[in-house]
């Protein structure tokens, strides 16, 4: 079987779904069901039956939806299944269950559920009153290395996108290895079928969801922008990318997505280090023998708590050790590789929708050095360039000069790398940059690395106080208020250009403009980091020149 017919075969099964999708809805006794929901903005219905919400700080909430069957049993390591239909009015009140995983101390958004593996729910924050209709839809996807995260954060509330104007949905996915998983049982007795990347099929599942349901909540499903951080950054970039993924969603926001293969995916199949032989590790770390269907269900069987494995983001590089892939596996029509490689070679392909995207100014970095002249010695022939660029005074301790050469190579050009590549095939792209620092940590030596990984969140849903609780200040509820205008209208009309604020220039290389948050108010400007950004992209290109070269 050929590439294109195991994705025509997907796209067959993707029909499947929604084909058992309608069939439960007209199964049901829509008339008296609709009749109950019709003039109550608290009640809903969904696909499975009525939901009811409620009111919370002057929007309508609904917690909790179920978007998917439990992914247990035999349904774990499968696509998500349509939900069995219920009786009467399920109250969505409350969250459901964040994903399997081992809680992440210091987390900046920490999940406020106990994890369990049944965990495919889904949140709706819509504004109140019946008569909201046909609004912008925004759907939030949440990072954490594809091991740690949830919908159930503090600052993950979607109240504010609800005031203004915007349905706001949020989901779950699963993580770890019940998100990412390959096995040789499996790819037999589904063979055909959507394989390995189950947290991506459950983010196809979900905004399919959307399609079929937002407008019971007063959402447009024609108008929906898709944004996510981290992981869920990768994740927005990757539905870019998938054919699987057109016409879910009309816009897009990566925030903090990277973009470079820093970290390349498994292969499915076919090496030693593919993810059907990183699933026999698994097996055996557990005890299990085999590679058949009678191992496959005894890995099914397993207690989820063992199946985690202790995996969060501090210890998921030692828990490949144990068989864990590390994230997305390639595998056709759900994961092609990261995205400057597909543009690169694929330039056909992807969603051609406007985009937003960008990186903070004290972004994720990983790298180590012994001393800084190890440090700048990395880009050979330019080291001397690196330096003046990463180092201007001279003054930067090794900590700081890693932090930022790491986080340019690993999140900040990867950014603009993908606006140079979106906005070459005419689509429209806005560039940021957050270096905006919160008041009260300012002058800590971690606040003085610039604006951390994920610190935008709060900024970007206004909800920076349930982030800094008593140390807000005046400063910081400015510049969320301000971001997240931006947000808004990006959702509402396609241009990131709120009344009342700077205008956003749309990006374009010639140019290299961006916005800049800062304690100032937001900034459009050039680059002030073209140069540095220039360095680390001539150090990534040649980092994957060297590796294609050696894996020929």
């Amino acid at each position: 079987m050929n590439a294109k017919d195991r994705l025509l075969g997907r796209q067959r099964g993707l029909r499947t779904y929604a084909m058992s999708v309608a069939a439960l809805m007209a199964g049901m006794a829509l008339g008296p069901v609709l009749a109950r929901a019709a003039g109550n903005p608290l009640v809903a219905p969904v696909e499975g039956g009525l939901v009811r919400g409620r009111i919370e700080r002057g929007v309508i909430a609904f917690k909790g939806i179920p978007y998917a069957a439990a992914p247990v049993g035999a349904r774990r390591w499968a696509p998500p299944q349509p939900v069995r239909p219920w009786n009467g009015v399920r109250p969505a009140l409350a969250y459901g269950p964040d994903c399997m995983q081992v809680l992440f101390p210091g987390d900046a958004a920490p999940e406020r559920t106990v994890p369990q593996e049944n965990c495919l729910y889904l949140n709706v924050w819509r504004p109140r009153g019946v008569s909201a209709h046909n609004l912008p839809v925004m759907v939030w996807i949440y990072g954490g290395g594809f091991v740690n995260g949830g919908t159930s954060p503090a600052v993950y509330n979607g109240t504010r996108f609800a005031r203004d104007g915007v349905v706001l949905v949020s989901f779950n996915y699963r993580l770890g290895n019940f998100g990412f998983f390959a096995f040789p049982g499996l790819t037999r007795q589904d063979r055909g079928q959507m394989l390995g990347d189950y947290a991506f099929m459950d983010q196809l599942a979900a905004l399919r969801w959307v399609q079929h349901n937002i407008r019971a909540f007063g959402g447009n499903p024609h108008n929906v922008t898709v944004f996510g951080e981290s992981a869920g950054g990768m994740s927005v970039n990757n539905l870019l990318i998938s054919p699987l993924a057109k016409g879910l969603f009309q816009r897009a926001i990566i925030e903090s997505g990277g973009g470079r293969p820093l970290f390349p995916a498994r292969s499915l199949a076919g090496s030693p280090s593919s993810a059907e032989a990183m699933g026999v590790r698994l097996a055996r770390h557990f005890g299990i023998r085999g590679q058949g269907a009678r191992a496959l269900a005894r890995l099914r069987a397993l207690p989820a708590s063992r199946l985690v494995d202790g995996l969060n983001m501090a210890t998921m590089t030692a828990g490949q050790r144990n068989g864990y892939v590390g994230g997305p596996i390639r595998f056709d029509g759900l994961y092609r590789g990261e995205p400057t490689q597909v543009y690169a070679e694929h330039p056909q392909l992807g969603n051609r929708v406007p985009v937003m995207i960008g990186a903070n100014s004290g972004d994720l970095s990983f790298l180590q050095a012994k001393s800084l002249q190890a440090l700048f010695a990395m880009f050979g022939p330019k080291a001397a360039q690196a330096r003046a660029a990463f180092d201007p005074s001279g003054r930067l301790t090794l900590q700081q000069a890693a932090w930022r050469v790491g986080g340019a190579l690993m999140m900040i050009e990867p950014a603009r790398a993908i606006a140079r590549d979106l906005s070459s095939r005419g689509q429209p792209v806005y560039e940021y940059r957050f270096s905006y620092v919160a008041t009260s940590i300012r002058h800590t030596p971690s606040g003085k690395l610039g604006a951390m990984h994920a610190s935008e969140i709060p900024y970007v849903f206004d909800t920076v106080r349930a982030y800094s609780g008593e140390h807000t200040s005046a400063e910081d509820e400015r510049v969320a208020r301000q971001m997240h205008a931006y947000w808004v209208a990006f959702a509402k009309t396609g241009k990131p250009d709120p009344n009342g604020l700077p205008p956003w220039p749309r990006y374009r290389t010639r140019t290299d403009r961006l916005m800049n948050f800062t304690g100032h108010g937001p900034v459009p400007e050039a680059d002030p980091w073209r140069t540095r950004l220039d360095l680390a992209e001539w150090y990534s290109e040649r980092r994957e020149t060297q590796h294609a070269r050696r894996a020929r």
